[in-house]
C-alpha cells in the first residue's frame, strides 16, 4: 500500500521541530479541552502522536485513492451543468473520502468540529495532497477560508458556517473580476445593503475564481458607493443555498483542470458581512491572501516532489548503451540538483509556517485573556517574520517546482511529453504555481521590504549566531561570506537610489536582492536540519555552493551596472 506520509521521512522530521512543542502549548492553550472532548490531547506527547496518525491516515488518502485518481480526473475534468459546477468522478470520491475522514476544517476548534491543529500538520496534509493531485489540492485547500472566517467573523458567522466544514462544505474566495486580477484595489462587484430584509446583496462578475461554485464564499465586494479604491471594499460571506449566483463557465486551462476555475455571474445573491465595512481588501483579504501563498508554496513542494519520484523512478528504469540512465552523470548530477532544491523550499516552508503558527496561536490566545507584555512582543515578532518569510516562500518553492518539473521531464526524454506518464501532468500543474496568488514578480514586490528594513539581515544573523558542530564550520564560513556581498550590494542599490530619488533602480534589481537574501536563508536553514539528522549535510552543502555562486553572479551584475543604463530595458 501505497502513503504519502510514511515513505517521507523528511515530513515527519519537520514535525518534530523543537518549536512545534511550544507551539503546541499554545495552541491548546494548557490542554483546556481534555476534558470537554474525548479525542483532545492530555498533554505534548499526545498531540504530537495525534498530527503523526492523522497524516498517516492523509498520506493513504493520497496514495490509495487521490494520487490512482488523479490521472482520469485531469482528462475528464468539471464541467457545467444548468449553471452549476459538477466535478470529476474522482474528485468527488477525493473530496468524500477526506470528509468522512474528519479532514475538512482540521485547524479549527474543536467546538466547530475541527481538530484544533497547528498549521504544521495542516500544511504537511496540504503537501500531501498536492502531490497526490496538485488540482485537487486547490479544492481542498481552500478550506483556508474557514479560518479566515474564524480570525474575523462575529460568533453569530462562526456559529453558522464553521461547523458545516466538518461535514465537508466546500470553499472559495471569489476575489479577482475581469478587470480587476493583481490590483484588488479594482474590484467593483457591488454590494448593497437591503435594510427591509436586513441583508446585503451582491451583484456583479467575479472570474478566475478558483471552485467557484462552492458550499460557502468568501466575496470581496464594494460596499461604498462613489469609491474606486480598496477603501470602499468590505467582505462578505455567501452560502451557495440562499442562491443568486450561477457559474457562466469553466476555464479551459492548461493545468490543474480537475480544479474548476470559474466566472461567476451574481444577481441579488444574499450575504452576510464579515467584520468591518471597508476592511475587506485592506485587512482581511491580506490574510487571506497570506494563508493562500502559504498553500501555494505547500502545493508547490508537493508537485516538487511528486516530479523528483517521477525523474527518479523513470532515470532508475530507463536504460541507455547498456546501463540505466541514472548512472550517467549529466542525469544524476540533475537527479542531485532536483533533490536539493526540494529539500531547500521544504525547509522554508515549514520555517515560514511554524512563524505563522507562533502569531496565528498568540492571536487566538488573545481573544480569551490578556497577553503579557512578553507574549505580544513575541507575537509582533513572528507576525513579522512571517510578513516577510510568506513571499519568499512563495517565490522561491514556485520557481524551484517548475524547475524540478521541466528536469524531470528531461530526465523522461520524449516519453515525457506524451501522456503516457504522469510527468507531463505534474508539468502543466507545476505552471500555475508562480502566476496565481500574486506572480513571482508580485512577491518580489511584497518581499522587498525585507531587504530594505534590515529584516532578512537580523534573521540571517540569528542563524549565523546558532550552534553548530565543528565539522560544519565549512558550510557556515561560505554563507558568512555570502551575506558580507548581499549587504555590500544591498548598500550600493539603496545608496543609489535615495541619492538619484529613483526608485525603478531599487526595483530594477529588487528580484536579484530578494533571492540572494533566499539563497543564504535557505543554506542556513538546511544547515541548522543538518544539526538534527547529519543526512542533510550534503544537501546544506551543495545549496550552498549553488547559492554562492548565484549571489556572487547577481552581486557582479549590479556593481557593473551604472543608473544610465536602465534606458536600455524601458520600452
Amino acid at each position: 500500500m501505497a502513503n504519502f506520509y510514511t515513505d517521507n521521512k523528511d515530513l515527519r522530521f519537520h514535525l518534530e521541530h523543537p518549536l512545534i512543542k511550544k507551539i503546541i502549548t499554545l495552541k491548546e492553550n494548557n490542554f483546556a479541552d481534555k476534558d470537554k472532548f474525548d479525542y483532545a490531547p492530555v498533554d505534548i506527547e499526545d498531540a504530537l502522536d495525534s498530527y503523526d496518525k492523522v497524516l498517516e491516515i492523509v498520506g493513504d488518502i493520497c496514495g490509495e485513492i487521490i494520487g490512482p485518481n488523479a490521472e482520469d480526473v485531469d482528462h475528464e475534468g468539471p464541467e457545467v451543468i444548468n449553471g452549476r459546477v459538477k466535478y470529476a468522478k474522482g474528485t468527488k470520491e477525493n473530496h468524500e473520502a477526506l470528509a468522512k475522514a474528519g479532514l475538512i476544517g482540521m485547524s479549527l476548534p474543536r467546538k466547530y468540529g475541527g481538530l484544533n491543529f497547528s498549521m504544521v500538520p495542516y500544511v504537511m496534509a496540504a503537501e500531501l495532497v498536492s502531490r497526490a493531485d496538485a488540482g485537487f489540492a486547490n479544492i481542498w485547500g481552500l478550506q483556508d477560508c474557514a479560518e479566515t472566517l474564524h480570525e474575523f467573523a462575529d460568533d453569530t458567522l462562526k456559529d453558522e458556517f464553521l461547523p458545516r466544514f466538518h461535514f465537508g462544505a466546500t470553499a472559495a474566495m471569489d476575489l479577482t473580476e475581469p478587470d480587476a486580477g493583481s490590483d484588488l484595489q479594482a474590484v467593483m462587484l457591488k454590494a448593497t445593503y437591503d435594510e427591509k430584509n436586513d441583508t446585503w446583496l451582491l451583484n456583479g462578475v467575479k472570474r478566475f475564481i478558483t471552485n467557484g461554485d462552492a458550499d460557502i464564499s468568501l466575496v470581496l465586494a464594494r460596499s461604498e458607493e462613489g469609491t474606486t479604491d480598496g477603501r470602499g471594499l468590505s467582505l462578505f460571506v455567501y452560502d451557495k443555498a440562499d442562491g443568486g449566483m450561477t457559474v457562466r463557465r469553466i476555464e479551459n486551462k492548461l493545468g490543474i483542470k480537475g480544479s474548476p476555475t470559474c466566472e461567476l455571474v451574481f444577481k441579488n445573491a444574499p450575504a452576510k458581512l464579515v467584520g468591518s465595512r471597508k476592511m475587506g481588501l485592506i485587512k482581511y483579504v491580506m490574510s487571506l491572501m497570506n494563508s493562500a501563498r502559504l498553500g501555494v508554496g505547500a502545493q508547490s513542494v508537493g508537485i516538487a516532489e511528486a516530479a523528483y519520484r517521477e525523474g527518479l523512478a523513470y532515470a532508475k528504469e530507463r536504460q541507455q548503451f547498456g546501463k540505466p540512465i541514472i548512472h550517467f552523470p549529466a542525469v544524476y548530477e540533475l537527479l542531485t540538483n532536483m533533490e536539493v532544491k526540494v529539500k531547500a523550499s521544504r525547509s522554508l516552508l515549514y520555517e515560514t509556517t511554524r512563524f505563522v503558527d507562533m502569531y496565528k496561536v498568540y492571536t487566538h490566545l488573545g481573544t480569551e485573556r490578556k497577553l503579557e507584555k512578553e507574549e505580544r512582543n513575541e507575537m509582533k515578532k513572528y507576525q513579522r517574520l512571517a510578513d516577510i518569510y510568506t513571499p519568499l516562500l512563495k517565490l522561491f518553492a514556485s520557481e524551484y517546482c517548475n524547475q524540478v518539473a521541466y528536469d524531470s521531464l528531461q530526465i523522461h526524454g520524449g516519453s515525457g511529453y506524451m501522456k503516457d506518464y504522469p510527468i507531463e501532468r505534474i508539468y502543466r500543474d507545476a505552471r500555475i504555481t508562480n502566476v496565481y496568488e500574486g506572480t513571482s514578480q508580485l512577491q518580489v514586490v511584497a518581499a522587498i521590504r525585507g531587504v530594505t528594513t534590515g529584516a532578512y539581515l537580523n534573521q540571517i544573523k540569528e542563524y549565523e549566531a546558532q550552534e553548530l558542530r565543528p565539522n560544519l564550520e565549512y558550510i557556515r564560513r561560505d554563507l558568512i561570506e555570502m551575506t558580507g556581498i548581499y549587504e555590500k550590494a544591498v548598500n550600493a542599490v539603496v545608496e543609489i537610489n535615495d541619492k538619484e530619488d529613483n526608485n525603478d533602480y531599487l526595483d530594477f534589481h529588487a528580484r536579484r536582492l530578494v533571492e540572494m537574501a533566499g539563497y543564504i536563508i535557505m543554506g542556513y536553514l538546511l544547515l541548522n536540519d543538518t544539526m538534527r539528522d547529519t543526512e542533510n549535510e550534503k544537501f546544506a552543502a551543495l545549496l550552498t555552493k549553488t547559492g554562492k555562486s548565484e549571489v556572487l553572479k547577481m552581486s557582479n551584475y549590479i556593481n557593473n551596472f551604472e543608473l544610465k543604463d536602465l534606458g536600455v530595458y524601458k520600452k
